[in-house]
């Protein structure tokens, strides 16, 4: 299905942004997309990703103009099967050059995932300027393949930089992760615990495992509430809309079990402690928080990044890496009561934690992005295609 818009507002820059298969590479690129447009109205963002990604449900939401092209990921288990990986790429690369056929965008911001790598070799073949943001603290594949031609390499984690080949032209900025700040006015934790009903002298503990919730941790915290919770700690404790209704019953006068947190301030607003997989996304917002964390690594993580950010914010004194191997009731329960009754622990990890945080992120690399867009090399560039930006193409036929 294709709409062109050209007609009913004046043509910018548009700017594309590849990325997508998961949640974790597909919403930065829409908080600095926003970011951008609220800095620079003149600016299009415009929104490369694959039919079977997150991003066919996000983006038709989400208010960007965009194009979902058959891409595929390597197929590391089952080689046999990356011919459809070349074949989607072949038929992405002729659609790109389709959707670009008006005028090529003033710049390609890869946010990882298969579906970013195609439109960043697309844009290094035609001389389009190119970018990366890498949430992780072990970079992906993409953005290892394609750092050292980039202009500039935006980093969640600044210790990916030494894993990185950067190239002399590189500007290498450890600005963080998009997301919701914080509130600059934040209701007390007294208050956020009468708004959950919960007593004022409680230890709140925040269990959380992502929008679709982490098997893992719903048995082990299920098991904990059947033994029996400390009387002094609470929890918050989002199950997963998947697996909602098999922990539904474990809500009691401790115990406030959620399918999803939205909004999930309320959430971190109470919370003391949070029980957390250790994606790029949570570990950023818990940082902004200023929220000390147990992190428990998705153990079948691409290239194992979750360990990697787990070992990385533990080494940094703001969490504690648990593997999911050792994560188990009695090692739970051990944990919790451990950190209750050291409340200088708990304010040491609170302090690592609000160190790292950059709640600004989206903010900054929507600055630094324009800054690029402005610089001698690229300006070139942007003045050869501000005449007509890409078509406005919602999807691929």
């Amino acid at each position: 299905m294709t709409a062109d818009a050209s007609t009913s507002r004046p043509r910018g820059l548009r700017v594309v942004f590849a990325g997508g298969g998961t949640g974790g590479h597909l919403y930065p690129g829409l908080a600095i997309a926003r970011a951008l447009v609220k800095r620079a109205p003149e600016i299009e963002p415009f929104f490369i990703g694959a039919r079977r990604g997150i991003e066919r449900d996000i983006l038709p939401t989400a208010g960007f103009p965009y194009q979902l092209l058959a891409l595929h990921p390597l197929y590391r288990r089952t080689p046999w099967n990356n011919w459809r990986t070349l074949f989607g790429a072949t038929s992405a690369w002729r659609a790109l050059s389709r959707v670009a056929a008006d005028q090529p965008p003033v710049a390609v911001i890869g946010t990882g995932g298969y579906a970013a790598g195609v439109a960043l070799a697309w844009a290094r073949a035609h001389g389009i300027p190119t970018a990366l943001h890498e949430p992780d603290s072990h970079p992906g594949l993409t953005t290892r393949a394609f750092a050292r031609g980039a202009r500039d390499i935006y980093l969640g984690f600044p210790e990916a930089e030494s894993m990185l080949r950067i190239g002399p032209q590189t500007r290498v900025l450890a600005l963080g992760c998009p997301i919701e700040p914080p509130p600059v006015v934040r209701h007390s934790q007294r208050e956020a615990r009468r708004t959950w009903g919960f007593p004022d002298d409680v230890f709140v503990v925040l269990v959380f495992g992502g929008s679709q919730g982490a098997r893992a941790l719903n048995g082990a915290v299920a098991a904990w509430c059947r033994e029996g919770l400390p009387d002094t700690v609470a929890l918050v404790w989002a199950t997963g809309r998947a697996q909602a209704d098999a922990y539904t019953r474990y809500e009691s006068a401790q115990v406030r079990v959620r399918p999803y947190l939205a909004p999930i301030a309320d959430a971190y607003a109470v919370a003391d402690l949070a029980i957390a997989r250790a994606g790029a996304m949570s570990i950023a917002e818990l940082c902004a928080w200023g929220i000390p964390s147990v992190l428990v690594p998705l153990p079948t993580a691409a290239q194992d990044h979750q360990s990697h950010n787990a070992r990385t914010l533990a080494a940094s004194g703001a969490s504690i890496h648990l593997p999911q191997a050792e994560l188990s009731v009695n090692h739970l329960d051990t944990m919790v009561r451990t950190l209750v009754a050291q409340p200088q622990t708990l304010r040491t990890m609170h302090d690592a934690a609000l160190r790292r945080a950059r709640p600004h992120a989206a903010d900054d690399i929507a600055r630094a992005v324009l800054e690029l867009l402005q610089s001698p090399r690229v300006a070139s560039t942007t003045r050869r295609t501000a005449r007509s930006p890409l078509s406005s193409t919602n999807d691929a036929r």
